[in-house]
């Protein structure tokens, strides 16, 4: 499932407790792996739902002066001047779009698929119809608020910006909190629920 010609290991999946009728495919960030995301979506599931974390490819990042660790792409610099790694971007969007049609042809509709990240996680080709939940802690030293802001700004310029949700949470650094675990599941459990 991985990109820039690199592999990674297969994804973190927790099953669905019963038929899955839904699945959440959720990206990590930078330097890390589904795994962690596996068990954080362990506490919060639907019986119904399967949950998807694929691990990104291990390849160097020119910020962390090319040190090899999992990465989607290449991150060139945090300002938003910052070129982009776009072949890189392009080919993990590709990646992500293959573990859709997997699950699609596993059963699951696409209207019945969510696709979801942290920190890295990218979004192409968004259908302007999508809801989009977006969190962000208020004291996260490395993606600061502000830039979390223009890029929720962004979001509503890209799909109906009714549909696109900005949760802050007081406190919380560059990583989750309990707080927002449950409104990622509110957020999950109202645009999957059962349908047997």
């Amino acid at each position: 499932m991985c990109g820039n010609n690199m592999s990674a290991p297969l994804p973190a999946i927790v099953p669905a407790a019963r038929k899955a009728t839904a699945a959440v495919i959720f990206l990590h960030g930078l330097g890390d792996t589904g795994h962690g995301w596996a068990e954080a979506f362990a506490g919060i599931r639907s019986s119904h739902i399967k949950y998807i974390c694929p691990h990104a490819p291990v390849m160097p990042v020119t910020l962390n002066m090319n040190m090899a660790m999992p990465s989607w792409f290449d991150i060139i610099g945090l300002s938003p001047e910052s070129q982009e790694d776009e072949p890189g971007i392009k080919q993990a969007a590709e990646n992500v779009k293959a573990l859709i049609e997997q699950e699609m042809k596993n059963g699951i509709p696409s209207n019945r698929i969510i696709l979801g990240g942290f920190s890295q996680g990218p979004i192409s080709g968004v259908n302007r119809d999508i809801a989009i939940l977006q969190c962000h802690g208020d004291c996260d030293p490395l993606v600061p608020l502000m830039i979390a802001s223009l890029t929720s700004e962004k979001l509503k310029m890209l799909v109906n910006p009714a549909n696109v949700t900005f949760k802050t949470y007081q406190g919380m650094m560059h990583s989750s909190c309990q707080q927002e675990m449950m409104d990622i599941k509110q957020f999950i459990d109202k645009l999957l629920p059962p349908i047997d």
